[in-house]
């Protein structure tokens, strides 16, 4: 099994986590503007409860976004410089991917829809199957505001489960949104140790993406680039 390890920055919280012989070991902090100071803390801790070092790892990851654009750069540069200085491959994860994995764990949710507050009255959504630890997107990455949101399967059909800080805004979503959904999980935000779990997925799935390919996502500068 691979040794990984994984940051996020993407939000108000800060993580890492490092996947070893398919355990996790994690730290996590909601800590917002301290990113920078306590990511390579956290880095050396989950190191030394391992009992490894740097060297003993086979690929980093980090949470591509989206999310805080500062808290993204913040993430992308700490894990691509240490990519490069290990020369090992760099995972971007997905936030929404994470937060999907997170609702799955720990409800077992079938149907989740991850939805973070993507501020000026927007957010950003995502909506899966889930199984057995792996997600099927059945709703791409998009940027909307929460009126707009729909769900892809019929709500009569499934039990949604909603994750992520978007949810605060549910009183503006459609009517027949805020009925299909069985419980909502506004509280959690993206963390590191649902982020290297993926990574690890991608990693047996056989992808080993150079450091300098992985760059963060930010769906709202796509959808301004694509309008022009």
């Amino acid at each position: 099994m691979p040794t990984l390890l994984a940051l996020d920055a993407s939000t108000s919280a800060c993580s890492c986590a490092l996947w070893r012989d398919g355990h996790v070991i994690s730290r996590y902090q909601d800590a917002p503007r301290q990113h920078t100071r306590l990511l390579m803390p956290m880095v050396d801790d989950v190191l030394a409860e391992a009992g490894a070092t740097l060297s003993d790892l086979d690929a980093l990851a980090y949470g591509r976004g989206p999310g805080s654009f500062t808290g993204l750069r913040i993430a992308a540069g700490t894990a691509q410089g240490l990519a490069f200085a290990l020369d090992r491959p760099l995972l971007g994860i997905s936030t929404l991917d994470a937060l999907a994995l997170a609702a799955h764990r720990r409800l077992h949710a079938r149907y989740v829809v991850a939805a973070l507050d993507a501020r000026m009255d927007e957010i950003y959504a995502a909506a899966y199957r889930c199984h057995d630890g792996t997600l099927e997107p059945l709703m791409a990455e998009a940027v909307l505001t929460p009126e707009r949101l729909r769900l892809p399967v019929a709500s009569h059909d499934v039990d949604w489960v909603g994750i992520g800080s978007g949810w605060a805004l549910r009183e503006r979503m459609p009517a027949e949104v805020q009925a299909a959904l069985g419980q909502i999980l506004s509280e959690p935000q993206p963390a590191a140790e649902d982020m290297v779990r993926l990574a690890a997925q991608a990693w047996e799935a056989g992808e080993r993406p150079a450091a300098d390919e992985v760059v963060p996502v930010y769906l709202r500068n796509e959808v301004a680039w694509k309008r022009a």
